[in-house]
């Protein structure tokens, strides 16, 4: 009986095909990983993930081409998925959705729905150029600057002093105090490189001791 519905006989898959639609997969998996690491603003390694994305949409090809020929595999994969367990957090949303993109790339093509994946990797690509280009983005407008200095008189209102002296706006976040040190996390917008090396330049030489640390964060003002 099921031989006679095609339930366990799948359809033949045709190798130039499938060929064709890796290597398209390939360029456009490829496109799309060189976009999330010249656009990305994820903290995470985007050089990294980036050199996965092809493979994702490649796997995903393959198994879509493969599935989709017959109802049985179709429901063995389905089976498969359910006892899969993935553990790897994904903390970003950016990166969610560019491994999101990966994908839809991987099932649009699996489909043979060359043209309308095409469209829309180009719509997607398309978008992230135009805004890149109109709206400025400035790599130093959003840091959070850690200080850790040794306890000492007055040094909360020094470190405050020098930071008024090199960055456009500080705006204190906390403040932690313990028998021996003094922790301090500014979100500050600096002009540029400059100014941000002789900031750290002129607290290392007031606190020779002190440990300090820069994270971007471009999201936090609402960038």
């Amino acid at each position: 009986m099921d031989t006679v519905l095609g339930l366990t006989t799948p359809a033949p898959l045709s190798l130039a095909t499938l060929s064709f639609n890796i290597l398209l997969g390939l360029l456009l998996s490829s496109i799309l990983a060189w976009c999330y690491v010249r656009y990305g603003k994820s903290l995470s390694n985007r050089a990294q993930i980036a050199q996965l994305m092809p493979l994702l949409t490649l796997v995903t090809v393959l198994v879509i081409s493969v599935v989709k020929s017959s109802l049985a595999l179709s429901l063995g994969l389905v089976g498969a998925l359910s006892i899969v367990r993935f553990r790897t957090a994904i903390k970003e949303p950016e990166e969610l959705i560019y491994l999101f993109m990966a994908l839809a790339i991987g099932l649009g093509l699996g489909a043979d729905q060359r043209w309308p994946t095409l469209l829309a990797v180009t719509l997607f690509i398309g978008y992230l150029l135009i805004r890149a280009m109109t709206i400025p983005q400035s790599s130093k407008n959003n840091l959070y600057l850690n200080v850790t200095a040794p306890l000492a008189e007055e040094a909360f209102t020094k470190i405050n002093d020098l930071l008024l002296e090199h960055v456009e706006a500080a705006d204190l976040r906390r403040l932690d105090r313990t028998p021996t040190a003094l922790q301090a996390t500014y979100l500050i917008r600096c002009a540029n490189d400059k100014a941000l090396l002789t900031l750290m330049d002129d607290l290392g030489a007031h606190f020779p001791e002190c440990d300090l640390s820069f994270v971007e964060q471009d999201n936090s003002l609402g960038g």
